[in-house]
């Protein structure tokens, strides 16, 4: 038979959990009012944070210019120009091999739908000519009577856009004085904190920058990687346009998830319409497997070692963020998740226990 259990250390093992369920449940409230917070400041928080994360991949090129010699402004100036003409360069490199190839992209995908009509209309489906015109007919007829909503979803993508306009804008002119005052900013902060604070609040930002740009550098390096092995599997299959969809793929890899939906679906269209359908699925599972390999063996195993995390951490606050919050969710959910496990670090470090001090041991006589 169990020994009965004792009332006093039931009472205190109750009150115990009681307290640290309140706590919790305090903890939880102010986690939602700072996010609650965060949201209706989007506007200026989002710029900000695309802000910081150029910043960590400018920086370096700025501190080397700053070393040598440069004033601050002057390498913030030049630093801020070259990335504004790699940007151009990058979209330049997209944009013109396409338009010099428009004729024969549009000829191919015209071609492409007629095979898809000509393979349509022959066994198994048997769809006849005027099947066909009465679904384009039908088509037309639904597009025309959601006209009202064609255009609002127009207008809201206008939006969208001016929006994305302004938060660039706003985005470069931060990262130029991020970039020149940058390194001033943490001893200021510390003059205007009391106590205690003026020394953990620096520590903890001078660390979350080191992980910051571990994050953006790991990042560049695995899209660089996407880039090289799908731009060799296009050029080994004979796909048009091979340089650009490299540099696509590359930018796109800075988007989790939909990224490189987007850059290979462009890749595969491309390859159907210019190559044909037996290319264009050979170029489907090369994407597919680089961006397996990418997704399950390159991403976690670089990003956990640049940023302190293990490789099932990285997975699951991808997933947890796109759940949340979408693209920018999953963007932001392992460099949050990163900043979550230095503040976590530094407190375990401010509340461990003082190792002993070792005992001196007794001189022995010579």
């Amino acid at each position: 038979m169990p020994p009965p259990l004792s009332p006093t250390r039931t009472t205190a093992a109750l009150r115990t959990s009681a307290r640290i369920s309140v706590d919790l449940l305090l903890v939880l409230v102010m986690t939602a009012v700072a996010l609650w917070i965060v949201g209706r400041m989007w506007s200026v928080v989002w710029p900000l944070v695309v802000a910081l994360l150029l910043t960590t991949l400018t920086w370096p090129i700025a501190a080397f210019l700053r070393r040598r010699g440069w004033a601050p402004a002057l390498a913030a100036s030049v630093v801020t120009v070259l990335f504004l003409l790699v940007a151009a360069g990058i979209a330049a490199l997209i944009a013109v091999p396409v338009a010099s190839q428009s004729g024969q992209l549009t000829d191919g995908v015209v071609d492409g739908i007629q095979k898809v009509r000509e393979w349509a209309s022959g066994p198994p489906l048997n769809i006849g000519d005027d099947q066909i015109t009465g679904a384009f007919d039908t088509a037309v007829a639904r597009i025309q009577d959601s006209l009202g909503s064609a255009v609002t979803t127009v207008v809201t993508g206008v939006s969208t856009v001016f929006n994305g306009v302004v938060t660039a804008v706003l985005a470069l002119f931060l990262m130029f004085f991020f970039l020149k005052d940058g390194p001033r900013f943490l001893p200021w902060l510390k003059g205007q904190l009391p106590g205690r604070l003026s020394v953990d609040v620096p520590v903890v930002m001078a660390r979350s920058w080191d992980t910051l740009g571990s994050f953006v550098r790991s990042q560049a390096f695995v899209g660089l990687l996407d880039a090289v092995f799908i731009g060799l599997g296009l050029w080994i299959v004979g796909v048009p346009l091979v340089l650009p969809l490299a540099v696509l793929t590359f930018v796109s890899a800075f988007v989790p998830i939909v990224g490189a939906l987007f850059a290979g679906f462009v890749a595969v269209l491309i390859a159907l319409v210019s190559n044909g359908l037996t290319d264009a699925l050979i170029v489907l599972a090369i994407i597919v497997a680089v961006q397996q390999l990418e997704g399950n063996v390159f991403q976690p195993m670089i990003q956990s070692r640049g940023l302190g995390l293990h490789a099932a951490v990285v997975l699951l606050a991808v997933t947890l963020g796109g759940s949340l919050a979408g693209v920018v969710g999953s963007l932001l959910a392992v460099p949050v998740a990163a900043l979550i496990a230095v503040f976590w670090n530094y407190l375990r470090e401010q509340l461990a226990e003082p190792s002993p001090e070792p005992e001196a041991q007794p001189a022995v006589p010579s």
